[in-house]
């Protein structure tokens, strides 16, 4: 687990840093069936270890500063159920996500960069696999220490395996929010960034102002970014002008929409006629104060290579020795 300060110095160094794109998405580009599946990427976490590890380093080669691990729908509760083990067995496996990224990293080591691995915690609402963490209707219906409670072992699990830092991802509630900064607290040598799911340029998905969110999140000194994730590229720009006097100095933003296509539960992914990921919008986040960039749900490894081309003019790396 890197220190709060060595992380503070490398973001500040490095800004802004590198975000990978849609893991789950370079994973079924490879071949994996996710679509329907409770656990989502986490599965192949049981069965495809070397799936998951082709896809952080195909990431890598691409530019990323930052790593996620393949958590996002991954939970100890989830795994006892879906694939029979023990809670033991679960925790071991949750902590794996970390260690193949870890892995990743040392083997990629182009001594240009040095990157991170960030543990991914999504909403609640992902385990429910209903869709919920784009609206955050469960959260009426749960305490602040129901929520603590739910996201415990996962920030436990991940902390415990080396993860450099947690991605608190698609968080469409203020409660959920508070509940994470809170847990935060029990980890007081962890650090965090948070990231929420919104419904249009003002607004997180359960209807409350971004600038809440923002100022939920300025209540930890552990969460050194806060911003958006998988919303429509459109959205970024307003939403981070909108809270701008809110965003404390010793934070910058997170920024990691995805390509602007439309989900439907039953088919996916779907294109809308006018594509909107544009790479020159992250220049514009730049502008704002973004402190991490890159992409989610249908954001794939040259388009991550063409955002660090913009953004740092940098090419991507070519494959160490012994590598393809």
């Amino acid at each position: 687990m890197a220190s709060s300060a060595f992380l503070r110095r490398f973001i500040k160094e490095n800004r802004p840093l590198i975000l990978d794109g849609g893991l789950a998405t370079e994973l079924e580009e490879q071949g994996a069936k996710l679509q329907g599946d409770p656990l989502w990427s986490a599965r192949l976490l049981h069965t495809d270890p070397q799936a998951i590890k082709d896809a952080h380093y195909k990431f890598l080669l691409s530019g990323a500063d930052v790593i996620t691990t393949a958590t996002y729908q991954a939970s100890i509760p989830a795994f006892v159920s879906e694939l029979g083990m023990s809670p033991e067995c679960a925790r071991e496996l949750l902590m794996t996500g970390v260690h193949l990224a870890k892995e990743m990293v040392k083997k990629f080591d182009s001594g240009e960069r040095c990157p991170l691995v960030a543990g991914s915690v999504g909403a609640y609402g992902a385990y429910r696999h209903d869709g919920s963490e784009y609206t955050g209707s469960y959260a009426e219906g749960m305490s602040v220490e129901d929520l603590k409670a739910w996201h415990r072992p996962q920030v436990e699990s991940l902390l415990a395996a080396g993860a450099d830092l947690i991605a608190f991802e698609t968080i469409p509630s203020i409660k959920e929010a508070e509940a994470v900064v809170e847990l935060l607290n029990e980890f007081p040598n962890a650090n965090a960034w948070l990231s929420f799911s919104c419904k249009d340029e003002k607004h997180i998905s359960d209807g409350r102002r971004f600038t809440d969110a923002v100022e939920v999140a300025n209540r930890s000194e552990q969460i050194l970014a806060v911003g958006v994730n998988c919303c429509s590229p459109a959205l970024v720009e307003p939403l981070l002008e909108s809270a701008r006097p809110q965003l404390s100095p010793d934070k910058g933003w997170v920024v990691y929409p995805n390509s602007g296509e439309d989900w439907d539960p039953e088919d996916g992914w779907k294109a809308r006629q006018a594509p909107q990921w544009k790479p020159e919008l992250c220049q514009t986040w730049e502008k704002q104060g973004a402190a991490l960039i890159g992409g989610c749900c249908c954001i794939c490894p040259a388009q991550i290579a063409e955002l660090r081309q913009r953004l740092k003019g940098a090419c991507a790396s070519s494959p160490p020795a012994g590598r393809s």
